[in-house]
């Protein structure tokens, strides 16, 4: 994908972004302090292919899905909200919440780590989703597998209490439905998305 100006700023989530705020009363952590500072470090070794620099979105693979590993680092405010996120089931062959391994290859149905950009919002499978552009060769084929940003019914909290952890996507980035509408106010249209074992805590 040749990435552009128009190319990630197309789309609702372009016009939407802009005037929401995440929600108040809001206590800096720690591991809040060690998020920002992760998510300042990734931004400048990218800075020049995202368009936008306010929040920066970091996926902890280092934890188990049961846990809140998806990071929105508002690095404006010096603020970050967290959330569940499924890995792929290439990753997780065994289904235990673990992600045990990356792959950027097709038909793997595995999670690529790296930098992402967020790109355009469209109407997918699962409604509202976000396409993303992998910028390094670790996830260099995310738009050719069709890895974005999706709601799934599989990523919300009430599978933690029937199952202990989250289902599995076939890569892609599936947040809880009710924590969805997040990604599309503060982290698409071209913004930073990037995946590893952090090990934030």
């Amino acid at each position: 994908m040749t990435l552009t100006r128009r190319t990630v700023l197309t789309g609702a989530a372009a016009a939407l972004v802009p005037g929401r705020v995440f929600a108040q009363g809001y206590r800096i952590t720690e591991q809040h302090r060690r998020i920002l500072t992760a998510a300042r470090d990734r931004l400048d070794r990218v800075q020049s292919l995202v368009w936008r620099s306010d929040v920066v979105g970091l996926a902890d693979f280092a934890l188990p899905s049961a846990l809140p590993r998806l990071h929105f680092a508002d690095l404006e405010a010096g603020q970050v909200h967290s959330f569940l996120v499924a890995h792929g089931k290439g990753s997780d062959p065994d289904h235990d919440g673990f992600l045990k391994r990356f792959s950027n290859e097709p038909n793997s149905e595995a999670t690529s780590r790296g930098a992402y950009v967020t790109c355009q919002w469209y109407d997918g499978k699962y409604g509202a989703s976000i396409r993303l552009a992998g910028l390094e060769p670790d996830n260099s084929n995310a738009g050719a597998r069709a890895i974005v940003m999706h709601p799934a019914w599989y990523a919300d909290p009430a599978m933690l209490q029937k199952w202990g952890r989250l289902g599995r996507s076939d890569g892609c980035f599936a947040m809880a439905p009710g924590d969805f509408g997040n990604a599309l106010w503060h982290l698409a249209a071209g913004r930073l998305l990037f995946a590893d074992r952090l090990g934030l805590g």
